[in-house]
């Protein structure tokens, strides 16, 4: 994710340190104009983990209320953005585990495969196995694999959660949540590590093709 994610605004508009400067001085349209540079990106983020427009909607004002009462403490460190990011992407956790009716992140077979790629041996991704038997197994290992995501501890889930399901690069994910980018490369191996491991416990992939594979860096 680059530049091609960003808007006119930010790139023709004044410097993000002005507006902001503006903004903590009590002005009211400067925090507007960060409101409209951001609000996009914040909503596709909120949408992806809420899965419902509804929902989003209420995460991001929520995030921008709480971005405008806790401006006195943007200290400048990263990008407002960045700070933004993380702001929406605790409420949607938070909201997530609040109401049971959001549900869970639902990973589809593609993020699957990439969390452990053993899977496609089960069936998952094939499209010439769609009998209805093959369709029940992909189902329960897609249930099965989202029931060891969520067991993963916080920390890891949630950097793989920034990676799969908002497909952040290993740079972006260590700015979102603060820490080195070694630590996020850690957490990543050992999620799916963990994954994988539950999957071989469930009888649901053999022991031998559990050797997996290293993830390019991005």
């Amino acid at each position: 994710m680059g530049g091609a994610g960003r808007s006119a605004a930010e790139s023709t508009g004044p410097p993000e340190s002005e507006i902001i400067a503006r903004a903590k001085a009590g002005d009211h349209e400067a925090f507007r104009v960060l409101v409209e540079r951001y609000q996009g990106r914040a909503y596709r983020l909120a949408l992806r983990i809420m899965g419902d427009e509804d929902l989003a909607q209420d995460v991001v004002q929520e995030a921008f209320l709480k971005a405008y009462g806790s401006l006195g403490r943007f200290e400048g460190r990263s990008k407002f953005y960045t700070w933004l990011y993380r702001l929406v992407f605790n409420l949607c956790i938070d909201t997530k585990r609040r109401d049971r009716s959001a549900g869970q992140v639902e990973w589809s077979e593609e993020q699957a495969l990439d969390v452990a790629p053993d899977a496609g041996a089960a069936g998952i991704g094939d499209p010439d196995g769609a009998t209805p038997s093959r369709e029940l197994e992909r189902k329960e290992l897609r249930e099965l694999m989202t029931r060891a995501i969520d067991a993963l501890p916080e920390d890891a889930r949630r950097t793989l959660v920034l990676r799969e399901v908002d497909g952040l690069s290993y740079a972006e994910i260590a700015q979102s949540l603060g820490v080195p980018k070694g630590t996020v490369m850690s957490r990543l191996h050992y999620a799916r590590r963990r994954v994988r491991a539950a999957l071989v416990e469930a009888g649901a992939v053999d022991l031998a093709s559990t050797g997996g594979g290293a993830e390019a860096e991005a």
